[in-house]
């Protein structure tokens, strides 16, 4: 009878050590690597990006872990925080940034898949994919291609400002996207709509009080503000500032612009591309390859017009226009 019991108990034990439960190894947290050209309390984007892949069942602290890495536009951080993301071996980088930041991901890692989180320029004519259609590589993402928008810019501001002659062009030059716009986008496009642009570079913060005091000077009919790089994202609300004190009604490439005091937002759908990035990142730890992912252009485009700020200035939009707003700031 005792032998029977221990047999018994011995087999018991067997399938104790044996069963699914005590075999299984503890489940992997994936880490999400992100590398921003911004600084925390000016990233607009990251919130947006979680909160899409929270959608997907994607909990920080839980299933999955993030490693932020920001360069507060400090492009000499670049190359150093991209490669510190490779050493803790994160499963996806994502680039908020323009394509320095990328190259330096790029030059970092040619294993760990690289997410463009919405750049401005063409990826293609950068050099950081072979084509949108099959990347190549270890890249693969989305592009706002928002240079692109140039002209569209152009004319809404136009239609929204009938006696819109003069615009002046704020922008960073150090910002490659922006400044093709600035040269070869904009003088197309504004002789089509007999728009005269002048432009003025503005490379560190301290320049942009030269260039507000010969604006004053100038007397504009409006004003074009490229919202790409660090500088002019860290300096928008002395822009809009000026742009109210002087009256001037601008157009923005960045919607944090116009929620910021300028009177006019127009690109990308920023919702729905922090939806397709956070997508992209999905598919990529699920095991796809960046190479079989194609780099997508926005679908989605919205206008912002901000109607406080058309009547501080003493403005009155077109009902044509305010109809075609995707949303109007009262």
């Amino acid at each position: 009878m005792k032998r029977k019991i221990s047999i018994l108990a011995f087999c018991a034990m067997l399938l104790v050590l044996c069963s699914p439960t005590q075999a299984q190894h503890p489940t992997k947290v994936p880490r999400i690597g992100y590398l921003s050209s911004a600084d925390p309390a000016r990233d607009m984007r990251i919130e947006g990006i979680r909160a899409a892949l929270r959608a997907l069942g994607y909990i920080e602290g839980q299933n999955v872990s993030f490693e932020y890495r920001y360069a507060e536009g400090r492009l000499g951080r670049a190359a150093e925080l991209a490669g510190e993301l490779v050493r803790l071996k994160v499963d996806v980088i994502m680039v908020s940034g323009g394509d320095p930041w990328i190259r330096s991901a790029m030059n970092a890692t040619k294993t760990i898949p690289i997410v463009l989180a919405s750049q401005g320029s063409d990826p293609v004519e950068a050099g950081h994919v072979e084509s949108l259609a099959r990347p190549g590589g270890n890249i693969t993402g989305l592009t706002s291609l928002t240079t692109d928008l140039g002209g569209k810019r152009l004319e809404l501001l136009k239609e929204a400002v009938p006696k819109l002659v003069r615009v002046a062009v704020v922008y960073d030059p150090a910002t490659s996207g922006t400044t093709r716009e600035v040269k070869e986008v904009f003088p197309a496009a504004a002789h089509g709509l007999k728009l005269t642009i002048r432009s003025w570079e503005v490379r560190d913060a301290d320049g942009l009080e030269k260039v507000f005091a010969a604006l004053r000077k100038e007397h504009p009919d409006g004003l074009f503000v490229p919202g790409a790089g660090q500088l002019m994202r860290a300096n928008l609300k002395r822009i809009t500032g000026f742009a109210l004190k002087s009256r001037l009604p601008s157009m923005h490439t960045n919607r944090v612009g116009v929620e910021a005091g300028g009177l006019m937002y127009y690109g990308a759908d920023q919702f729905e591309i922090d939806r397709r990035v956070a997508i992209y990142v999905d598919k990529l730890l699920k095991g796809a390859k960046p190479t079989d992912l194609p780099v997508e252009r926005p679908t989605k485009f919205e206008l912002i017009i901000n109607l406080k700020t058309a009547k501080q200035i003493g403005l009155t939009i077109p009902q044509s226009v305010l109809y075609r707003a995707d949303k109007v700031i009262q």
